[in-house]
């Protein structure tokens, strides 16, 4: 008789997560819970903002009959991905934790973890598909294109994807309510998160000014001309139009916008409108990790540049293993540099994905 196989199911209390560890016992694995601390604070009240959600992963764990345990990983957390976020912050540009936060925890310590503990495998509640082909794990786009997350997760390895189960790759959000809701899972109509992995959803401008001090400078317009005050450069991202407080300005009505960033002066620079010095016509990708496949010649692809935005069509060239540059079909708007690119096939295969480190601007945004 085949030995029973192990998952350890990394449960957020969320109802993703809930579902997936369900769905794996169905299967007749041996499922076992782990909850992850991996950002301590508390609020006014003096409660540690996570206890909700580990009495959430006890009541669900309880409720379909496995195991649960805690580890603790908010020294590696701080160390490897919120000292990250602060200093792309301070250098002017706009990072993804949660790309970094799949990396260096989901699928780094506690997965270690997880083997040490005897498992053959590790599960989350991601919507994404692993396919097996000629020896090597691939990751594709899940059912539900609309909940897909193979964006966060362009830096798996093949390490890593070959020890992952993905138990929501053929089944919609919808399905998955359905099924908590079957079950009565305490989870079942609970708010899906959002925010930063595992800080959550905040007024980030003031959640920043905690650990990045404020310094006030000059707003100008690409002519130079002092149109208003910031609060510090690295609370604005590029396209940013809420919260400039620039109504009327230069007898402009409309809405202006972040264009540019000097750190080193302590200047946001804005334009008005839809001007085409917001547009992209390429950007350089360094860093980028292939998940299955290494292209060495110069192909076509679909780009996602930022979650929740359409994919867009690329001319892929390959300057080295790590460097690519991707060629715009159509021009793009409020390209973010410390953002991640991510590629995938017209099949949707995910290459893999890397940090946006230039932009090719379709029109020059230097100041005069």
């Amino acid at each position: 008789m085949e030995k029973q196989k192990t998952v350890v199911v990394g449960l957020s209390g969320g109802v993703d997560s809930s579902v997936a560890a369900y769905l794996l016992k169905q299967q007749g694995y041996n499922v076992v819970g782990l909850f992850m601390l991996n950002w301590e604070e508390t609020d006014p009240n003096g409660n540690c903002s996570a206890e909700a959600d580990f009495e959430d992963v006890k009541r669900v764990a309880n409720k379909i009959g496995i195991p649960y345990y805690t580890v603790n990983y908010a020294k590696e957390y701080n160390e490897k991905v919120f000292s990250y976020l602060l200093d792309e912050y301070k250098k002017g540009y706009t990072p993804n934790p949660d790309v970094l936060c799949n990396r260096e925890i989901k699928f780094g310590p506690f997965l270690q973890h997880a083997i040490s503990l005897g498992a053959d495998y590790i599960a989350t509640g991601h919507y994404c598909k692993r396919v097996d082909r000629n020896g090597k794990a691939y990751l594709y786009k899940s059912h539900d294109k609309l909940k897909d997350q193979t964006y966060f997760l362009n830096q798996l390895n093949q390490n890593q994807l070959n020890k992952t189960l993905f138990p929501l790759a053929d089944i919609d959000k919808t399905e998955v309510r359905k099924i908590a809701k079957k079950l009565d899972l305490v989870t079942a109509e609970k708010k899906d998160s959002t925010g930063i992995c595992f800080i959550g959803e905040r007024n980030f401008k003031n959640f920043l000014k905690n650990y990045l001090p404020a310094k006030k400078g000059d707003i100008l317009d690409l002519h130079g001309n002092k149109l208003g005050e910031h609060d510090g450069v690295m609370y604005y991202t590029i396209g940013q139009s809420k919260g400039l407080n620039l109504g009327g300005k230069n007898g402009y009505e409309g809405r202006w916008a972040v264009v540019d960033k000097d750190v080193k002066k302590n200047i946001l620079y804005v334009t008005a409108g839809d001007d085409d010095a917001l547009y992209s016509t390429a950007c350089y990708v360094t860093e980028f990790n292939w998940i299955a496949d290494e292209q060495t010649e110069n192909f076509k692809a679909k780009a996602k540049l930022r979650y929740r935005q359409p994919d867009i069509d690329v001319d892929v060239e390959v300057i080295n293993h790590t460097t690519l540059k991707l060629n715009f079909a159509t021009k793009q708007k409020a390209v973010a540099v410390g953002q991640f690119a991510v590629l995938y096939a017209e099949d949707g295969m995910c290459y893999g994905g890397g940090r946006i480190n230039e932009l090719v601007k379709f029109k020059s945004s230097a100041k005069s």
